[in-house]
This record gives structure tokens, sequence and C-alpha cells, in this order.
């Protein structure tokens, strides 16, 4: 079990991270409570030329901003006013790709996620979805522009490795307004997992 470094996040190829990222363990914690879940989706962002991207065509508002840091460090926005999103910043400075974090599989601290919760941690709703998931690990606003080399937020790999053949690839959720990047093949998810959404 080893913590991620910082130069794993600054490969320059999102779509390899995002697929990369599944299997991994995604770690909070927050007033000394630890919780954790297994990476099971994610969406890759490609940035400035994506016109699913909240960096597309090079825009930068105070939102973005961690987007165009040095990969390693957490994005976090409120989607809708209700939920907040995680995406993992990746690639060099200035280049702003991220991986969004989709659904997790609980695995540790499960009752404190619960409560947050409030639905059983059997129903594959309690965290595949990228709201679910950030409420689950209890991420909010305080989480954005974090690194995610530190004791708040952070990705162990535990030696899982999925086979190509495990791996769903399908189009990103919610985007329609992304013309024709919409359709890219850019989700990725564990076939055989509860808490990911497939096809």
């Amino acid at each position: 079990m080893s913590k991620l470094l910082q130069s794993y996040y600054k490969n320059a190829d999102v779509l390899f991270l995002a697929e990369d990222l599944l299997g991994k363990v995604l770690y909070t914690q927050i007033d000394g409570l630890v919780t954790a879940g297994r990476i099971v989706e994610t969406e890759a962002y490609f940035g400035v030329p994506d016109k699913a991207s909240h960096a597309y065509n090079g825009k930068r508002t105070s939102r973005t901003k961690p987007m165009y840091r040095e990969g390693g460090v957490a994005y976090v926005y409120l989607c809708y006013g209700i939920h907040h999103l995680l995406n993992i910043v990746t690639s060099v400075a200035e280049d702003p790709q991220c991986v969004l974090i989709r659904s997790i599989e609980p695995l540790v601290g499960v009752d404190v996620m619960a409560l947050r919760r409030q639905i059983p941690p059997e129903k594959p709703s309690f965290s595949n979805g990228p709201g679910s998931a950030a409420k689950a690990l209890g991420i909010d606003s305080s989480f954005n522009d974090v690194l995610l080399t530190g004791d708040k937020i952070w990705i162990e790999d535990q030696g899982l490795k999925y086979s190509s053949s495990e791996i769903g690839k399908a189009a990103r959720i919610g985007i329609a307004y992304a013309q024709e990047h919409a359709m890219l093949p850019l989700r990725f998810f564990v076939k055989n997992n509860k808490y990911s959404k497939k096809g």
C-alpha cells in the first residue's frame, strides 16, 4: 500500500490516468475520521480543446484556477448548486486536464459514510455518481485546491489492477452541450462492480 506521489499525477496522458485510477483507493480524513472507497468509475477531461471542460478554449475563472496548477491537486466544484464533485487535476502546470471521480466502492469508515448519506451502503446509489461519492467521503468546497499528497485527501495504490476485459468505456454523462465531444468514450468503469454505472 503506497500513497500516490505527485509525479504520478503529472502524466500528460489523462486517458491513461482515468483508466489507471480504477482500483485505486481514495481516502479522506476529516476531524480524525478516515473514510475511503475504491475508485470504480471515472471520466477524463482533456483540457483546453475539450468542449466539455471548464477550461475549454483556455477559459480562466476563480473557479477553474486549480485546473491550471501542476497535477496532484483536487478541483472541487458545486454542480447545480447541490452536489460537490471531485476532480483530480493532472498533467503539468498550465495544461488544465483532470479526471472526474464518478463512483467509489465503500471500503473504510463505512459507518461514517452511511451517516453522511443517510441510505444503506448496500444500495448502489450509496456512492455511484460523482455527487454521491463525494458526499460519502465528506468532500466539500474545503477540499478545493488541496494537495493530494497530504493527510486530508489522498489516493493509494493497494495493488489491485483490473484487466482490460474488466473495464468498460462509454460516453461521458450529462455533457450534451459538448457537441462532437459529447459522445467520446472517455468514461471508464469497472464492469462487474455494482457501484459503477454501466454502458
